[in-house]
């Protein structure tokens, strides 16, 4: 991502309880994060550890987390967004 770039991701989810993920970025480095849908209190804590987090790292961190046996869980999709930003 280009320096003093801010961009917002909107994503929906598929195959998760969660129906829509806004994602800020701005230089690479994730300002805000706000999911509609799923779990509120498990999403909340996951915006709140994402937040001044590189994309690189969150992307790392939760590509493949399974929810379940659904071969995909909110992190996963999560990561998926955050793809956009790289």
């Amino acid at each position: 991502m280009e320096q003093g770039k801010t961009m917002t991701i909107t994503y929906e989810p598929q195959g998760v309880c969660s129906r829509l993920m806004q994602i800020e970025v701005e230089n690479g480095v994730i300002r805000s994060v706000q999911v509609t849908g799923g779990c509120h209190g498990n999403l909340q804590g996951l915006g709140a550890l994402l937040r001044g987090m590189r994309v690189e790292e969150a992307v790392a961190r939760l590509e493949g987390i399974d929810c379940r046996g659904k071969g995909t869980s909110c992190p996963d999709q999560m990561a998926l967004a955050l793809r956009r930003a790289l």
